[in-house]
């Protein structure tokens, strides 16, 4: 398999080379150029499959040759180590569960699938490799956890100062070793900005192999893949199912949809926004405009301008027609989303996090105008990685995991930067 760059302007590379480059060198994403169909039969039997024989057979065509089949199995055996649940809500509407990994969040598997392959990739290369992330929350938690202690890495992670969960800081400013924190005064939108100044610098180049673990990185896309073919799996109805997703950056619905263009039956999908409803407005009116990032309480989807929407688009071949007749998309402000986690709490005994409310309350609204269909919502992260979130819904104090009780007895370490590239640029100089 070969990927290329959306912008055009890059030379093809295979699945080692755009996983170290994470963007191409015209700062377009990389893109596979086929996308693969699954073997006949695969989705008829996929009840005959374990977890790992579903990945190897999902993500081997991705792969190529970059791996021995081995290696491949052993990356997948240790990324997806974890439950990935199905649990019903209501009669129409079901949960994947997709906060059992090590952070409790989904990105644990596109995490643990990066570093394991970038470890694998650059084992005989004396010079490290950096991977430079921006956070909204989730992804900077998921890629210190993964990529901790792995040789030949370093990761220096940004996120907004004060606009993350006590959770989510915590876990991206304890681990120490190889990881690198920095709070940065501003919003996702301006982490993300400084991170791609940081690839195209001249000046980095010379000092840095730099590459990125958010969801632009293929490495880090592509698997998310798997835990919508372990729903289907699990999924019970006659009709395939309508899948929300909520929705930030856009690489987990993505993936999603990719999977749908491979073979995995989905009936519809949601994208389901915040007051970050850039997609949203699209969808209605066919103008794309980004806009400034607004803080809401689902603050990992907290993004103005999704890098992957530019994937989505590829995918249906630019069709503004296509692309609306498969996904909807609705905007969920923080009133309807603190009502939500409230009413399915008391009413189904289930507690979402402010993501998943959003995804509920988005796919509550369309299965109301398709009351034949059912559906079920990404799950993405524990509510207890928003505590004050979820009590000022339910008044319930949610109990800490023990998992990562740990976590609050770690002294925390990090360095405070403006939103500024110029600051970025002088600290990575200074470090060399």
């Amino acid at each position: 398999m070969k990927y290329y760059s959306l912008n055009k302007q890059s030379p093809v590379v295979d699945f080692a080379q755009a996983t170290i480059q994470g963007q191409a060198p015209d700062k377009g994403l990389y893109f596979p150029e086929t996308i693969p169909t699954l073997p006949k039969g695969f989705i008829d039997n996929i009840h005959q499959y374990n977890k790992i024989e579903i990945g190897i057979t999902v993500m081997l065509p991705y792969i190529g040759n970059s791996m021995p089949l081995q290696q491949l199995e052993k990356i997948i055996e240790e990324t997806i180590n974890f439950p990935f649940p199905l649990i019903s809500i209501t009669p129409s509407i079901h949960a994947l569960e997709l906060f059992h990994g090590p952070t409790l969040a989904f990105k644990d598997v596109g995490a643990r699938f990066m570093s394991r392959s970038l470890g694998y990739f650059n084992r005989n290369n004396s010079k490290p490799v950096t991977v430079l992330v921006a956070t909204s929350g989730d992804t900077g938690g998921a890629v210190a956890n993964g990529f901790l202690g792995v040789q030949g890495v370093e990761v220096i992670i940004l996120f907004p100062k004060n606009k993350v969960s006590k959770v989510q800081e915590l876990q991206l400013t304890t681990q120490g070793n190889n990881i690198t924190a920095l709070e940065i005064e501003g919003n996702f939108d301006d982490c993300q900005a400084m991170v791609k100044d940081a690839f195209i610098d001249k000046d980095l180049q010379q000092h840095y192999t730099l590459t990125s673990a958010n969801s632009i990185n293929v490495a880090r896309w592509l698997p998310q893949q798997l835990y919508y073919f372990y729903a289907y799996q699990q999924w019970q109805q006659q009709l395939p199912p309508v899948i929300s997703v909520p929705s930030g950056n856009f690489g987990n619905i993505c993936a999603a949809i990719l999977a749908h263009e491979s073979g995995l039956p989905v009936q519809h999908f949601i994208a389901a926004c915040n007051s970050n409803k850039v997609v949203t407005d699209y969808l209605s009116n066919g103008v794309y405009q980004p806009q400034k990032a607004i803080p809401t309480f689902s603050n990992a989807m907290d993004v103005g301008n999704p890098s992957n929407f530019i994937r989505i688009l590829e995918i249906f071949h630019q069709s503004f027609q296509t692309l609306k007749n498969k996904i909807s998309s609705y905007s969920i402000n923080d009133d309807t989303t603190l009502q939500t986690i409230q009413e399915v709490y008391q009413q189904h005994h289930y507690l979402l996090d402010p993501h998943a409310a959003v995804a509920f309350a988005a796919i509550n609204q369309y299965l109301q105008q398709h009351p034949n269909l059912k559906g079920y919502i990404a799950a993405t992260a524990h509510p207890v990685k928003f505590p004050d979130v979820v009590k000022k819904a339910t008044q319930i104090e949610v109990p800490i995991p023990e998992s990562i009780q740990d976590l609050f007895s770690k002294p925390q370490n990090s360095t405070v930067l403006p939103a500024h590239f110029s600051a970025l640029k002088e600290f990575l100089l200074n470090r060399k």
